[in-house]
């Protein structure tokens, strides 16, 4: 019995490694890097009246935010472009229509000049609303233009203040504008509300969200996402998908980003070569709240809509994203020499199941992310795309004679010992 189980059990230990090699497509490179422009962060500092609240290492949570800037502005790389702007620091009166327009740039986007900067955050005393939305709308004008990374670092200690203009439908609007623009947020108190409304606004933008209590914390975090900044990055290209492929745009490698409604088709098309072999990966993000139960499916069809080949994804509300991708290789030509053999127009189809959940909106479309990667295909691209399983069929096929002969054996022999065992 137990040299049975160990047998079933290498035989599942084989199958799923196998499956996992097979199943995983390799990331997707983009053929060409552009030229980056300089990095640019836009700090946003929440100045409103409740910035005077004392309960950060035992000082104010201003005095917290300002020793933190005054320390990631001795940091920052040369290469970084920063700017830095305030909400809730110039209205102290109760007019909610005055201080919900309370935003401005405290210090211009563009080359650091460290002295100027700091003298401008010591300025700095709480005084009025909330204004997050509009904010982040001026935030992301501050950065607009240029193909470099562009990041916002909001902190603030409340929920805004100023719906209907509601910051995670702004941080939507800004992601659905396809800019490459990331929003990270930090809150200064650990509040339910504060937090789901912050991290609606990061992932609405792939940003992160996180809570910080003492002043080390906030420094150590904004100087890493300011540091994260300069890293070189490659672009996503924005990108409209079609409602069918005789109208969709042609993709060449690269990484591209769009918009899905919920439970629409959208489709691209790409060029394979023979001899060469597609890769293709698709990510769909729920920024809101959906329905339980989804799933994303990317097919790779011809132009006459026969399929190809699918990747397929499901979930059950554990997760903020959904990912599958596939590979097809297309056999070489019988004439190898001929290099001006035609490529076959390849269609993509992406496909979510998403539902939202009620009183949820539903525009802008799920955020989309694809990745398209054509390189030289494998010597004999025929085998590996049978069925997914290429030369695994080989393995699989021996496998299952393998198993089938050891049952035999292990009946015959478990049969001849009970004789046995009957016969004394």
């Amino acid at each position: 019995m137990i040299t049975r189980k160990r047998l079933a059990a290498g035989v599942l230990a084989l199958l799923a490694t196998l499956a996992a090699g097979i199943a995983v497509p390799a990331g997707a490179v983009a053929d060409e890097t552009t030229a980056q422009d300089a990095p640019k962060v836009d700090l946003v500092l929440d100045v409103s009246g409740s910035m005077r609240a004392r309960d950060i290492d035992g000082g104010s949570r201003m005095a917290a935010a300002k020793q933190a800037f005054n320390e990631v502005l001795d940091a920052t790389p040369e290469e970084v472009q920063l700017g830095i702007r305030t909400l809730g620091a110039n209205y102290p009166g109760n007019d909610r229509k005055t201080g919900c327009k309370d935003t401005a740039q405290l210090y211009p986007v563009g080359t650091l000049d460290r002295t100027e900067a700091k003298t401008a955050v010591a300025t700095l005393q709480p005084t009025g609303w909330t204004p997050i939305g509009p904010a982040l709308l001026k935030a992301a004008d501050d950065l607009d233009g240029g193909k470099g990374s562009r990041r916002i670092v909001l902190i603030t200690d409340g929920e805004d203040t100023c719906a209907p203009l509601d910051p995670c439908e702004v941080a939507r609007e800004i992601a659905a504008k396809g800019v490459g623009l990331t929003i990270d947020t930090l809150g200064l108190v650990p509040d339910t509300k504060l937090s789901k409304q912050l991290s609606c606004i990061a992932e609405a933008t792939g940003g992160t969200y996180t809570s910080v209590q003492h002043k080390e914390q906030l420094s150590d975090k904004v100087n890493q996402l300011v540091d994260r900044t300069a890293d070189e990055v490659v672009t996503p290209v924005a990108v409209d998908g079609t409602a069918q492929c005789s109208t969709a745009p042609t993709l060449k490698s690269g990484l591209f980003t769009d918009r899905e409604e919920f439970g629409q088709h959208r489709f691209y098309r790409v060029d394979v070569k023979p001899g060469q072999e597609l890769r293709a990966s698709v990510s769909v993000s729920d920024d809101r709240q959906v329905n339980p139960d989804y799933g994303v499916t990317l097919r790779a069809i011809t132009v006459h809509g026969r399929e190809i080949v699918r990747g397929e994804a499901t979930g059950s509300g554990r997760t903020d994203v959904l990912s599958t991708g596939l590979r097809y290789p297309k056999a070489e030509s019988d004439d190898d020499s001929d290099e001006a053999a035609p490529a076959e127009t390849v269609c993509l189809q992406v496909a979510n199941s998403f539902s939202p959940a009620a009183g949820v909106k539903t525009t802008p479309g799920l955020p989309l992310e694809l990745t398209v990667d054509v390189v030289d295909g494998p010597d004999q691209a025929a085998d590996v795309a049978s069925f997914g399983l290429g030369r695994g069929w080989w393995l699989l096929g021996a496998l299952i004679l393998t198993g089938f002969l050891a049952g035999l054996v292990w009946g015959w022999v478990s049969r001849w010992r009970i004789a046995v065992w009957r016969t004394n």
